[in-house]
Parts: structure tokens; sequence; C-alpha cells
């Protein structure tokens, strides 16, 4: 796993050990970031349920001016920070090491862009996005990976579902503010 563009460029980043982990996969790394490549410059983005921080790394190196990363094991947190540190965008993060709910209760700053790759087929995805619709701006974007048989909704209060695109086994659907 590699940062594909950007300031940090080809750096290979560390990545968690386990059953229960599934990286995002290079080709959709890269559709995501061409779908929002030009929202990205000097933005604010949430890599919820980080993992490893991949694709807040790669909205940094892409030019994002600040990302916050969320996970609730320690060892992706630690896995996170070591990330950070070796492609030099710690100054651009904040990580914290609580739950996507627990955060979100307690976050007072806006983002631009959200994106959530929860533990798949138990809706959490779906579930997250009505505590997430107050914290993403007017004109923000919401990306959900999920697997391909969870169901997504149309709309959730000001979150309209904008687009999906299907990756053999996933799904990413993007709502827009």
């Amino acid at each position: 796993m590699r940062v594909i563009t950007g300031k940090a460029r080809g750096v290979r980043l560390k990545t968690l050990e386990g059953l229960d982990v599934r990286p995002t996969t290079e080709k959709v790394k890269e559709a995501i970031f061409s779908a929002i490549q030009f929202e990205l410059e000097g933005r604010r983005f949430l890599d919820l349920f980080a993992g490893s921080g991949q694709m807040g790394i790669e909205a940094l190196s892409r030019g994002a001016a600040f990302c916050v990363f969320v996970d609730r094991s320690r060892s992706a947190i630690q896995t996170v920070q070591d990330n950070l540190r070796k492609t030099g965008l710690t100054e651009q993060a904040a990580v914290r090491n609580q739950t996507a709910e627990s955060f979100l209760a307690s976050n007072t700053e806006p983002f631009d862009l959200a994106f959530l790759d929860p533990p798949y087929h138990n809706g959490v995805a779906a579930s997250m996005l009505p505590l997430l619709e107050g914290q993403i701006r007017p004109g923000g974007a919401v990306i959900c990976e999920t697997a391909q048989e969870e169901e997504m909704p149309e709309a959730v209060g000001s979150l309209q579902k904008y687009r999906e695109y299907h990756y053999s086994k996933i799904t990413v659907t993007i709502y827009r503010k």
C-alpha cells in the first residue's frame, strides 16, 4: 500500500494485520480521488474508521489542509501515527482514539469531506450518515465504502446520494450536501 500522488507520492505505508482488516484497494482509492480531485485543495477531511490512515494521508498528500483520523483500535491509531511521521504530514493531522459515534457527538469543527469505511455487513455506514449530516459544510461530500449488497439511503437530511460506483464486491457511494 502506497501513497499514489502528491507531496508524499510513492511512500509505502504500514498496514494493519488481521482478518478484520481490508484496506481500500489502489484501484478503488484512485477512483475515489479522481471523483473528488478538484475538491481537496485547502479542505478539512475526516477519515472515520481510519485503519492505517491511507485515505486521509492520500487526501493530505493531494492538498487537503487538515485531516482528522478516527479509529477505536489502539493499533490502528499507532499505525496512523507511524504513517503520518513517515510521510511528513503529522502537522496537518489530528488523530483520535475513540469510536466514530463518540467523536461525532463531541466534534465542533465542520468538515468539507468525510470518508467512511466501517466494518461491512452491519449497516454502520448508513447509521453514521445522520450523525455526519450536521458536520459537513454546505457543498461538502461524504464518501462511503461498503459491501456491494449493503443498502444505502437515497438521502439523509441535507445529504443527497450523488453517485454510486461498483468495484467487484465493493460499492462506493458519494453523498453531497
